[in-house]
C-alpha cells in the first residue's frame, strides 16, 4: 500500500460514523467533504486540515504544520500537516479539529443537477434549384 493509501485509510477510519461525508478528488489528492464543506484532504503535500480562522494560529504552532498558501497568499483557517501523521490517534485528533469548525458553518445548499440540454438538430439545408 502506498503511503497515501495508508493515510487515506487512517482518515477514512477517523470519519467512520460521521454523517454526510463524501470523498472528492481535489488538491491533487482526496478531499473529505462534510455538509458540502471541505474538512480534510490527503495529498502528496501532506494532510490538509480546515481548522477555521479562530484556530489557525494555534494549529500552525503544532509540530509539522504550516499554513496553506495558494498563489503566494496564506489561506487562513487551513493548515498542512507534513509529514502526514501515521498513527490513528493523531489523525483522529486532526479530523475532530476540522469537524469542530465544520459544525460552525451552515450546510451548503446543493444545486439541482443540470439536465443536459438537447443539442439543436441541424436544419436540413434547402437546395435551391435554379
Amino acid at each position: 500500500m502506498s503511503p497515501e493509501g495508508a493515510e487515506l485509510t487512517l482518515v477514512r477510519t477517523a470519519f467512520r460514523g460521521v454523517a454526510s461525508v463524501r470523498e472528492v478528488k481535489m488538491f491533487g489528492g482526496t478531499a473529505f467533504m462534510v455538509n458540502g464543506h471541505m474538512t480534510v484532504a490527503v495529498s502528496p503535500r501532506g494532510l490538509l486540515v480546515r481548522v477555521g480562522p479562530d484556530e489557525h494560529d494555534k494549529a500552525v504552532k503544532q509540530p509539522g504544520t504550516r499554513a496553506m498558501e495558494m498563489r503566494g497568499r496564506v489561506m487562513t483557517g487551513y493548515v498542512y500537516v507534513d509529514p502526514p501523521p501515521t498513527d490513528a490517534r493523531t489523525v483522529h485528533s486532526w479530523v475532530q479539529s476540522a469537524l469542530r469548525h465544520n459544525r460552525t458553518m451552515p450546510p451548503k445548499k446543493t444545486e439541482p443537477t443540470r439536465k443536459a440540454t438537447p443539442k439543436k438538430q441541424k436544419s436540413a439545408k434547402r437546395r435551391i434549384r435554379r
